[in-house]
């Protein structure tokens, strides 16, 4: 039962049939290089990140250009138990914020929390990984939302083979019951000794999506496209194609004002956080740049381009009556 209905509504995902009880709009505009007009002006970007001296502690930054990010709260949130790493949110429909992350390096679920202001955050029940024996690690989860503004999560297992994406899908409005985790088709790991392919990052663009991925036998961010979020996945470009260099890690792309995408970086054996710019589909890419102070401060995040009235702290937007 649980696999058929984790498969239906994963393909409901792709469908574009109706999935969530809340509109979509918001959703939609918010994620990061997802359905979003390259001619609105973003109201802010949001990151969120672990701390360099703690992997327990979230901290959250904004700015008004993509570039220079100033604090919102650098000690937002410590999980009940274990780490918060790679963390990655979601401005939702329902008017919240939801962020995921990864608990532990031996974890079987996933972290969840939801905050109305960036600021404070209320745990939420993990995510289990519904899956047969032998799990070994859930790393690196990341929002993913379709077209119309539906959301999953992607995350790469590991059953001691290498990482492979897989895509989890809510079983609701809630986002408190998932869908087993579904893997990616053409991410899997290339052979016995492969690490394969983490910290994935789906984008849609021109109708197709596409996977910016760690490759972990080279920590080169390596860049993949298919014709829907489950694959199958063809790679476009490996090695060091756009010239960002590795180890790199963290990846998170961005859709700019003006049309272009931004992709950030974390540069974690240099302790360096960097950005780069492309303005031709994804085939080429600006020098990577490293963003004002945040190199030695934080690492692995996410940066997502909210587009319209930013929010009051209980959650209406500035200019909402009452």
């Amino acid at each position: 039962m649980a696999i058929t209905a984790g498969r239906r509504s994963a393909l409901t995902l792709l469908a574009g049939l109706p999935l969530l009880a809340a509109g979509t709009a918001r959703a939609q505009s918010a994620m990061p290089g997802v359905g979003v007009d390259p001619q609105r002006v973003p109201s802010r970007y949001t990151m969120t990140v672990f701390r360099a001296d703690s992997d327990t502690t979230l901290s959250v930054y904004e700015s008004v250009d993509g570039t220079l990010f100033t604090p919102v709260a650098e000690h937002a949130y410590t999980p009940p138990t274990g780490l918060v790493r790679d963390p990655s949110v979601l401005s939702h429909t329902d008017g919240w914020y939801y962020l995921t992350y990864t608990m532990a390096g031996d974890a079987t679920s996933i972290g969840l929390a939801r905050s109305r202001d960036r600021i404070s955050w209320t745990a939420m029940a993990p995510v289990p990984m519904l899956v047969l024996g032998g799990l070994e690690g859930a790393w690196a989860p990341a929002w993913y939302v379709d077209a119309a503004g539906r959301v999953g999560i992607v995350v790469s297992l590991t059953w001691g083979h290498g990482f492979t994406p897989h895509l989890l899908v809510p079983l609701g409005a809630g986002l408190s019951a998932w869908t087993p985790p579904i893997p990616l088709l053409g991410l899997s790991p290339g052979g016995p000794d492969s690490l394969g392919y983490i910290d994935t990052e789906l984008v849609r663009l021109g109708g197709r999506v596409y996977a910016f991925v760690k490759n972990e036998d080279t920590k080169l961010v390596e860049l993949a496209v298919a014709d829907n979020p489950l694959g199958p996945y063809s790679f476009v470009a490996k090695g060091d194609w756009a010239g960002w260099g590795g180890p790199r890690e963290g990846q998170s792309v961005v859709t700019l004002p003006d049309g272009g995408h931004r992709i950030y970086l974390d540069a974690y054996t240099e302790g360096r956080y960097l950005y780069s710019d492309s303005y031709d589909g994804f085939r080429t890419w600006s020098a990577p740049t490293e963003l004002p102070g945040l190199s030695g401060v934080v690492r692995h995040g996410t940066v997502l381009a909210e587009f319209g009235s930013p929010k009051r702290l209980d959650g209406r937007s500035i200019d909402t009556p009452h």
